[in-house]
């Protein structure tokens, strides 16, 4: 029992105790620190602003989510819009891999309509999706440019399915390169637009 006394007179914390030095002490505290503050940067919901601008379709590839961040910030949406990813992006309205996909686009896009009021809708495509090469052909990126003129083609399906339904809603498409920041405007076709809509 005197041995556990002892014990307990002689303990310190670390910050006090004489043998912990300035410097030891600031390396100990920088860590917390710079952890507490990156965790308080982390931003809540914004309950002031209920209204979107824009419902953004993009697919699921991982690799290009802080690309088109980028991209809608430079667009000056920031954080003012709707977010639907499916694979494929333009592709998935068109029923791939299931009708469902597309029915979920519709009921999306909707929603985001009703409830939000947005007047746009952006549809990306990007460079060497795999739902493409899964539905068209799997060398499809080996060629850029048949690959940039099968995008081009279901993108205006997209873009007519909409105007279809929606046609108060402007629709903008466009195409994310691979390594590259810019992304391509895909111009919409007029001619021959009534492209066959999946129904769902």
């Amino acid at each position: 029992m005197k041995n556990t006394i002892n014990l307990l007179k002689t303990a310190e914390c670390l910050c006090c105790h004489p043998l912990v030095s300035r410097r030891h002490f600031i390396k100990s505290f920088f860590p917390g620190a710079l952890a507490f503050t990156i965790l308080q940067s982390a931003e809540p919901a914004r309950a002031e602003i209920h209204q979107a601008k824009t419902l953004v379709l993009s697919c699921i590839d991982f690799r290009f989510l802080t690309a088109e961040r980028n991209f809608l910030r430079i667009k000056n949406l920031r954080d003012e819009y709707d977010w639907t990813a499916l694979a494929g992006a333009s592709l998935a309205v068109t029923g791939f891999p299931h009708l469902y996909d597309a029915e979920a686009f519709w009921d999306q896009l909707d929603l985001s309509y009703r409830l939000h009021h947005i007047n746009k809708v952006i549809v990306l495509d990007h460079q060497d999706c795999g739902a493409y090469a899964i539905m068209i052909d799997p060398n499809l990126s080996k060629d850029p440019e048949r690959e940039l003129q099968v995008h081009t083609d279901y993108l205006n399906r997209a873009y007519w399915s909409i105007r279809n339904r929606y046609p108060d809603i402007k629709v903008e498409l466009y195409f994310a390169p691979l390594n590259k920041a810019e992304f391509q405007t895909v111009l919409p076709s007029f001619e021959n637009h009534k492209f066959s809509e999946v129904k769902v």
